[in-house]
């Protein structure tokens, strides 16, 4: 109650006519962020509930704490796996060096995307907007632990600019923005989102962990697969997660608790999160008939950024389709889209990512076209009717 004390003590300052007027954006987002906003509309008809969009990016933050925890441990796990050193390194120790190896990556991404919104919001004075609350929190959990830093601030830079104020703020973009600022890492420094040196902090903290050569390879299992030798992992590496890859993408035990909560709390969609499965087991079932994928149809769908992908990304209300049919294709076209290139492209042995950039530019016409299709089928049944 202190704190609410002070900051209705300090509020008139930021209010028409105060000292500190020109920052009533900043005040009116820190103090909507801690507190529900007791304003209400006050004209026409509206549906008032006890959550508000900055509860539900709460909530999908919470989600993600699962897969970033165990991204922690595992960065850790990678680390001493690659010095021989397991034996001799305990849980919170690995645990540790993968949290002060990934702190630096969270503050940047936060600073650095709450900077700009925070900027645009004074410069446009309009409140500041709650969508980079979760976007800060996915782009350190997909991106390599060896990307640098000031990679990363560039990337959050342009995308937050380009593919998100650009377009209106939060609710009209067109992108994921985490997935955009993922693809600028991709294309503009390839070097540092693939290959076999990338997957592993080479670089003691604190006397934590291990420095290892900067030479030092381990490749994710859809990376064996690309160079054509066999997953040196079983299954329950697998699902577990310890086996490298971004951060947050490779606990598909982890990734499943948030989708527990997500879909508990009606946050995500389950029609999009089950058909953007669906169609990739459907393809990879296919591929594996025809002989054109040496691993089983099931482990496409647990390697690599498809679990995370599916339900963190494809889901995310904004850049998905939002007609109740157009969710099953849209998800569909996701997972099929992800096997195609995965097995069709040995050069890029992910897919997950151009798959949902892909789909989030197609969202649009797919909800144009049920919403078309629906209402043909009404002027169908008015004109039988009629007769």
């Amino acid at each position: 109650m202190s704190l609410k004390k002070y900051l209705n003590k300090i509020k008139p300052h930021f209010e028409e006519g105060g000292k500190l007027h020109a920052f009533w954006s900043i005040y009116d987002g820190f103090e909507s962020f801690l507190y529900v906003p007791n304003t209400t509309a006050k004209t026409g008809a509206h549906i008032h509930d006890a959550i508000d969009s900055k509860r539900i990016m709460s909530l999908v933050v919470i989600a993600l704490m699962p897969a970033l925890l165990f991204g922690m441990y595992n960065i850790g796990y990678q680390n001493y796996s690659a010095a021989g050193q397991l034996a001799n390194a305990s849980f919170w120790e690995m645990f540790c060096f993968g949290f002060l190896a990934l702190l630096p990556k969270i503050l940047v991404s936060y600073i650095v995307g709450l900077g700009i919104e925070f900027a645009w919001a004074q410069w446009k004075k309009e409140e500041i907007q709650e969508g980079y609350l979760v976007t800060g929190m996915l782009m350190p959990l997909i991106i390599p632990i060896s990307c640098p830093l000031w990679m990363l601030a560039l990337s959050i830079a342009f995308a937050v600019i380009l593919c998100k104020e650009i377009f209106g703020g939060t609710g009209m973009n067109i992108f994921n923005i985490a997935l955009s600022a993922r693809a600028f890492l991709f294309f503009s420094y390839p070097s540092v989102m693939t290959g076999d040196t990338v997957w592993v902090a080479n670089h003691s903290i604190f006397g934590l962990g291990n420095t290892l050569p900067d030479a030092t390879t381990m490749a994710t299992p859809l990376g064996e697969l690309a160079q054509h030798t066999d997953i040196p992992y079983t299954i329950n590496e697998m699902m577990i997660g310890l086996i490298p890859g971004s951060v947050g993408e490779t606990s598909v035990i982890a990734i499943a608790l948030g989708a527990i909560l997500l879909l508990l709390t009606g946050i995500a969609s389950w029609k999009t999160m089950f058909s953007v499965f669906a169609g990739g087991g459907i393809m990879a079932v296919l591929f594996q008939s025809l002989g054109m994928t040496p691993i089983e149809w099931y482990e496409h769908l647990i390697l690599g950024g498809f679990c995370f992908g599916a339900v963190f990304m494809a889901t995310d209300p904004v850049t998905s389709a939002r007609t109740e049919t157009g969710k099953y294709i849209y998800g569909a076209l996701i997972g099929v889209m992800t096997v195609i290139i995965r097995v069709m492209n040995p050069g890029y042995p992910e897919g997950m990512m151009l798959s949902i950039l892909f789909a989030n530019m197609f969202a649009p016409l797919i909800d144009y076209c049920v919403v078309q299709h629906n209402i043909n089928n009404r002027m169908k049944r008015l004109t039988a009717d009629n007769k």
